[in-house]
């Protein structure tokens, strides 16, 4: 396969750009409404494509019923090339996705990478997952009624597939949605975010050139209006949604009968114990707090800290996190850079101002600049401040001392979120009791909850979201199983 070109934004202009179709049932096309993509770093276009309307999601719609049923029959070892071939190509031209990724994100370029690095492994896990799809041999003698019968349990696919990614992971959230369908055998309709869509119409350049059946796979920008068909037609049996909590739990009211997953965000909490090794909680915490300015939804929000301990940790994580190096995305060196948007970095210097007023301390940071927030640590802050009851999503850690570990847990537990939770201790009964009573998902000992690898379930419990991602674990939402019953 060939590669594309990277052509830097500093090389578009409106007469000469670069363009990018919408993949609709199987075709590029384009629409009478443009959308064009800015890079947040500087505000230069960088490429245009399109909207799609109501007539064209009809269109895709229609064309991914028409091929439900080659896609459930579509075999194992179909899938697995197709899905080896996705990875091979996307490993091929790794730079070039990186490089767009970056631009249209402001994704520092060295999280660019890892991000199309673990789409390249999704899409590999897919690969293997579709040998081993769900099935299950049962006795059912355990009664008198079965004797002489048994059972055989098989999942077929769910049918028509609706995902809606966000702009903070552009290619990787939307693969988690895409390569767990092809392995399942459910066609997929992916709404990208209007901000950061043109990773995904890339890969659908990929997607194109593989034996899937066409209309199998469409990736479609589009405004909310046309969107929320997605959410609402019954032809669709399962919505996959990531985002924010409101537009989440809405869809979920709104999504009728249809099956449906939230991965929604939180305001994840680490603890840090006496026993930790503090270089190493300092590092990864540093990472999990401001890796893409905080717009990730595993952030390391809430840092809790034991009191014997908490002022050398505090020393050193406010020393290292000045170091950061603030710059353009594209270049290598830069670890934080622009926010998506101006709005986003107004919101939080409201949040921060407001719990300043409230008797918070800002020990760096906390002024911003355009679209860029600097790396910003507060301490003093008390649970229904903004900063600490909210998702912030964005470069802010708070900064608070503990003395026991039971009531560091509570404090994690305290509120409406429940993603994951990082836990730095060398003792085995704390991280027993982490496992046991933290409300969440996830529990990451020695890591920041902002840890995921692509196979493993992911997810969270209350306001956090409804269901599991994961591939495996995307693939068992995205079949039905059926019995069979016979007699022996």
């Amino acid at each position: 396969m060939k590669k594309t070109p990277y052509i830097c934004a500093s090389n578009f202009n409106h007469n000469n750009m670069s363009v990018f179709k919408i993949y609709a049932g199987g075709k590029f096309v384009t629409t009478d409404k443009d959308l064009n993509v800015e890079n947040p770093y500087n505000g230069e276009v960088i490429a245009k494509t399109y909207l799609g309307d109501e007539e064209l999601l009809e269109e895709a719609v229609q064309k991914a019923e028409s091929v439900a049923e080659p896609m459930k029959e579509f075999p194992s070892y179909k899938k697995y090339e197709v899905l080896t071939e996705i990875a091979s190509a996307l490993k091929e031209n790794r730079d070039d996705f990186a490089k767009l990724l970056c631009l249209e994100s402001a994704k520092p370029m060295k999280y660019a990478l890892g991000e199309i690095n673990r789409a390249i492994q999704t899409f590999t896990i897919a690969a293997e997952e579709s040998k081993r799809l769900p099935k299950e041999y049962l006795d059912l003698d355990w009664t008198p009624a079965g004797e002489k019968k048994e059972g055989i349990v098989r999942y077929f696919p769910v049918g028509l597939v609706a995902g809606i990614s966000p702009f903070n992971f552009p290619m990787n959230l939307a693969v988690h949605k895409i390569a767990p369908a092809i392995a399942a055998g459910c066609p997929i309709l992916l709404k990208p975010s209007t901000s950061t869509p043109l990773s995904t119409l890339k890969l659908a350049q990929i997607i194109d050139k593989t034996d899937l059946p066409k209309g199998a796979v469409s990736i479609i920008p589009m405004d909310r209006k046309t969107g929320n068909m997605l959410v609402t037609d019954p032809r669709f049996k399962l919505l996959t949604f990531t985002g924010s909590p409101a537009v989440g739990w809405k869809m979920k009211r709104d999504a009728g009968k249809k099956k449906v997953v939230l991965e929604l965000g939180g305001n994840a909490g680490v603890i840090v114990t006496d026993s930790a090794d503090m270089d190493l909680a300092v590092k990864k915490c540093i990472v999990g707090g401001f890796a893409y300015s905080g717009q990730v939804c595993i952030h390391a929000q809430r840092i809790y800290v034991h009191s014997s301990v908490f002022e050398e940790f505090a020393e050193k994580y406010i020393r290292e996190t000045q170091k950061l190096k603030v710059g353009d995305p594209v270049d290598p060196g830069t670890d934080i850079s622009s926010m998506i948007d101006e709005a986003n970095a107004v919101r939080i210097q409201n949040w921060v101002d407001e719990a300043v007023e409230g008797g918070a301390k800002i020990l760096t940071g906390g002024k911003r600049n355009g679209t860029y927030f600097p790396p910003t640590v507060l301490s003093e802050t008390h649970k229904d401040m903004k900063v600490c009851s909210l998702e912030v999503f964005g470069p802010v850690v708070t900064l608070e001392s503990y003395d026991d570990f039971k009531d560091a847990v509570r404090y994690v537990n305290d509120g409406r979120f429940g993603l994951q939770a990082g836990v730095f201790t060398n003792e085995i009964e704390k991280m027993n009791f982490a496992f046991r009573n933290l409300e969440v998902g996830g529990v990451i000992i020695n890591d920041v909850p902002t840890f995921r690898v692509d196979h493993m379930p992911y997810g969270g419990v209350k306001d956090s979201g409804l269901g599991r991602e994961g591939i495996k674990y995307s693939i068992l939402d995205m079949m039905e199983p059926r019995i069979l019953v016979k007699n022996i």
